[in-house]
């Protein structure tokens, strides 16, 4: 859900929570000195937006007056965010920890494998399901925290085998920096193991041209390629889907002791189980990188394109989940 302040909601009342019990203000186009006044950066900010919206002049005390922006707000974000099923997120407005303007920060709370439908499941061809999957791995990192193949595979290289990707040189580094038995290696995971354990339908090489696939699938894979180069022309000052790392620490200084490991993974838990519990040890005890975006917001003007570019982002994913959720039978 969205919310104000703190991105744990369980945290205690600071700085960043601002008392704002009291005293009448008025919400009105012009919003008056009287309105901002009581209010912390975050409520006066979302207060100039939310002023707009409203349909007569009344005066609220400063309980009621944060509790209706944070309502207005709410219920803008959940219009745009309900309809998808894929993960859930959630939306807070934040005060920066170094004096910035407050940004407003997209957390996924999903976890684990993303359900990819038919494409893992079914008995549609093989080259149909691969190239839903590869689509998939290219585009959804553009909106979601998830992590593929590729780079468990990195992970996993980094963890046992020093950073090789070859059999001969990881058995080396296995001996040499783990201090492995040179006759029990054929017991230990090699890259071409891990490699082999892939499904078909998550080879790149597997996957069929478009002209091959039905016209249905044809039409799914087109809509999320077009929604996702809609969602690549924003600016990334202006996108709710963007962040630098540099605004982990200013906005969500917590995340600093986090993996960097995101939150969830197109990679199959069932032929992956050990890999993705050896990379997600850290995650589980201290957190995964969880942010979808963070998008600062100097002033008042720049939230409706923060919504605009929500809308696109919802698109996008509403498009993935459409695209995952289809009968192979009616393709």
């Amino acid at each position: 859900m969205p919310q104000f302040g703190s991105r744990r909601p369980q945290a205690s009342a600071s700085r960043r929570l601002a008392d704002l019990a009291g005293r009448s203000v008025a919400i009105s186009g012009d919003v008056p000195a009287i309105f901002d006044a009581p209010l912390a950066a975050h409520h006066k900010l979302i207060g100039r937006w939310a002023a707009k919206r409203e349909q007569a002049g009344r005066t609220y005390t400063r309980v009621q007056a944060r509790r209706h922006i944070e309502l207005l707000f709410n219920a803008a974000v959940l219009e745009i965010l309900d309809p998808i099923e894929l993960a859930d997120f959630r939306a807070a407005v934040l005060l920066s920890e170094e004096n910035g303007p407050p940004a407003i920060v997209i957390l996924c709370q999903s976890l684990g494998q993303l359900d990819l439908g038919w494409i893992e499941t079914s008995e549609a061809p093989i080259p149909w399901r691969a190239a839903a999957y590869q689509t998939l791995e290219k585009t959804l990192r553009l909106t979601l925290p998830v992590f593929g193949y590729d780079d468990l595979f990195d992970e996993i290289s980094i963890y046992y085998w020093d950073g090789e990707t070859e059999d001969e040189a990881a058995r080396e580094a296995l001996i040499q920096y783990h201090g492995a038995d040179a006759e029990a290696l054929d017991e230990l995971s090699m890259p071409s193991t891990m490699n082999a354990k892939r499904p078909e339908w998550m080879l790149a090489d597997n996957a069929a041209p478009a002209t091959e696939l039905p016209a249905g699938l044809r039409k799914a894979l087109h809509n999320l390629c077009h929604a996702h180069g809609a969602l690549r022309t924003l600016e990334p000052e202006q996108s709710a889907w963007h962040f630098e790392w540099e605004q982990i620490q200013e906005y969500v200084p917590e995340m600093e002791e986090c993996s960097r490991l995101p939150a969830m993974t197109l990679v199959p838990f069932d032929q992956f189980a050990r890999e993705l519990d050896d990379v997600g040890r850290h995650g589980m005890e201290m957190g995964f990188m969880d942010i979808a975006g963070i998008c600062p917001l100097p002033d008042a003007s720049r939230i409706d394109h923060w919504f605009a570019s929500l809308h696109l982002g919802a698109q996008f994913l509403l498009a993935a989940q459409a695209l995952i959720q289809l009968d192979p039978a009616k393709m």
